[in-house]
């Protein structure tokens, strides 16, 4: 399918979704990979979640699609995506499952880091100097 020689009127070249400026000109797969901890396979099944259509443009997407996708992006386990698809698996503080995005994404790893580099694991030490 070819993209139209027209560009609609509600058109949006940038999105701002979580805290993320995504290009709206990029099909809704590849531009939602533009934010941190979100991959191409794991954007896939959440646009497949959310009912969106894989050939439509981010642009193109209306209020209710975004907030459809930040909803299945937030809490990926209520829409029934497997926990071995998830970037955060048994996490050490609680032992969840989840999906950690943009500026958690961040957090978690710094926290990690330090743990590893107060427990003084190979890892961590590593990362001291």
């Amino acid at each position: 399918m070819t993209s139209p020689l027209v560009v609609p009127d509600k058109f949006q070249h940038i999105l701002r979704v979580m805290n993320t400026n995504i290009d709206g000109r990029k099909k809704v797969m590849f531009a939602l990979t533009a934010i941190k901890g979100i991959g191409r396979r794991f954007a896939n099944v959440v646009c497949k979640k959310a009912d969106i259509d894989l050939n439509k443009r981010a642009g193109e997407l209306n209020e209710e699609e975004v907030e459809k996708l930040i909803t299945v992006m937030t809490n990926p386990r209520q829409y029934k995506i497997p926990d071995w698809f998830l970037n955060r698996q048994k996490d050490i503080k609680d032992g969840k499952y989840s999906q950690v995005t943009s500026n958690n994404l961040e957090n978690k790893l710094r926290e990690d880091l330090e743990r590893l580099k107060k427990i003084r694991a190979h890892r961590g030490l590593r990362h001291y100097w």
